[in-house]
């Protein structure tokens, strides 16, 4: 995209009114290693006959500083705390990044195919925070104009702050403040609520014998532990080019995997037959990859994924709630497993790692993770993640310019993301129930998974 995209305007927008000058707690899942980098989201919109883009523009930054009021620390700075054990948001209202660019050569067209290249999308987040802990913003947006008359909007959000859910709220608010349809003076709902503190470890009663208490996170958590990487996975995803891919499964398609994996199941019918989309469609993805991928039949892989634990623990979490309230779930077996047990067998083991996230499992994620056990990391050998954006509600983020066609991420990645896909081609589905899958995958395998993932029964 290189000079084809002009800046037109980069300010530090900061809150409308007067916040608190405080430095606030960030809780123990927050201050995971592996979530110190910034959310990324690419929302595309439609030419909008006689819009005006300046005056848009302009209502689209006062909404901002209006938000950034109840959503003060995302004007904030995140940064380690003195003594290491976990971080911290200094609030003195620093600011977030507004941004509005033009692009010369980006349409809207261009968003119905996967990019061209993993960062082909780049500069529609100019601001790219290499280090989330060393001053940056915790939030960045850029409304870009493109070439038809459309619009790409580009949030970064600083992981540590907030998650999926508590972001997907803040756009949503913040979209409302920009059209009108909520006053400057009106309460936000949910209204946000910070409680990090509700996800710090609590005292336990087995702290008296760390022996066991170490022995039974080891069992309990495979999501951290490593496997032998018996197939140069690491060096194949980090040498060879990735290809993004971008396929779209309507609700015709999953009513088909639903039914193929209750009818092949070698369990009862009861447990068989109510698979979720998220289970057979996570199992799907998980299986063709891997196959794709022609690995060694001894290679261990894992499925990671979110489960948001806000009704998971007692007392829940609030309503409002935007902090990084979620563990990991994640299902494993060998390649050979996973290829000659089909399809059920896939599902049934994401449907069992969700099934094991109850209040004691995530007390005990968040033990383990806590002080020095926050450097923990998910490894990466013969691992794939899948995020579940199809549920946030980032398609109904509507800035004056309708509801997007396009949610995604700015660049493709080795991360799975199941995205909201609109409506489908023969208008049977409602909005929502589509699935968008878009993942990268190593380019001498990218067309044997995009047979296999289209291809249920083979």
């Amino acid at each position: 995209m290189g000079s084809s995209l002009r800046v037109k305007d980069a300010v530090v927008v900061t809150p409308s009114d007067p916040t608190p000058t405080c430095v606030l707690n960030l809780s123990a899942v927050d201050s995971q290693l592996f979530l110190r980098f910034t959310i990324e989201y690419l929302l595309v919109y439609t030419p909008c006959p006689g819009l005006n883009q300046t005056s848009t523009a302009s209502r689209v930054k006062a909404a901002l500083a209006h938000a950034l009021v109840p959503y003060y620390p995302l004007a904030g700075r995140v940064h380690p705390k003195p003594d290491g054990s976990s971080l911290e948001v200094v609030c003195r209202a620093q600011g977030a990044v507004f941004i509005e660019a033009v692009s010369y050569n980006v349409a809207v067209s261009d968003f119905e195919r996967a990019p061209r290249y993993v960062a082909e999308w780049r500069k529609l987040l100019s601001l790219q925070v290499a280090d989330v802990l060393k001053g940056a913003p915790p939030l960045v947006v850029q409304l870009t104009w493109l070439k038809d008359g459309a619009a790409a909007l580009g949030v970064g959000f600083n992981h540590c702050v907030c998650d999926g859910i508590g972001s997907a709220e803040f756009l949503n608010s913040f979209a409302e403040l920009a059209t009108g349809k909520r006053g400057f003076t009106s309460e936000f709902k949910p209204k946000p609520v910070w409680d990090r503190h509700l996800l710090d470890p609590q005292p336990v009663h087995h702290a008296l014998n760390p022996r066991h208490h170490r022995i039974t996170n080891a069992a309990s958590h495979p999501e951290y532990s490593k496997v032998p990487d018996v197939s140069n996975f690491v060096t194949r995803f980090a040498n060879e080019r990735l290809t993004p891919t971008s396929i779209t499964f309507h609700k015709k398609y999953l009513i088909e995997l639903k039914k193929l994996a209750a009818s092949t199941s070698r369990l009862s019918t009861e447990s068989s037959s109510s698979y979720t989309s998220f289970e057979v469609l996570s199992g799907h993805v998980w299986r063709s990859w891997a196959r794709a991928l022609n690995l060694p039949p001894n290679q261990t892989l894992k499925i990671l994924f979110s489960v948001n634990v806000r009704d998971r623990v007692r007392p829940s979490l609030p309503d409002g709630y935007y902090g990084n309230a979620f563990v990991l779930g994640c299902a494993q077996c060998s390649a050979r497993e996973l290829a000659e047990n089909g399809l059920w067998h896939a599902a049934e083991l994401v449907k069992r790692a969700k099934e094991r996230v109850g209040e004691e499992h995530v007390r005990r994620v968040v033990e383990s993770v806590s002080g020095e056990g926050g450097r923990a990391c998910p490894d990466s050998v013969g691992v794939l993640i899948v995020s579940q954006w199809s549920r946030l509600g980032l398609e109904r983020v509507d800035f004056g310019m309708g509801k997007p066609v396009h949610v995604g991420s700015i660049c493709s990645d080795r991360y799975c993301l199941f995205l909201p896909a609109g409506h489908s081609n023969d208008g049977d589905d409602d909005r929502g129930e589509s699935v968008k899958v878009m993942v990268a995958v190593p380019t001498s395998a990218v067309e044997k998974y995009e047979m296999l993932v289209k291809s249920p029964y083979s």
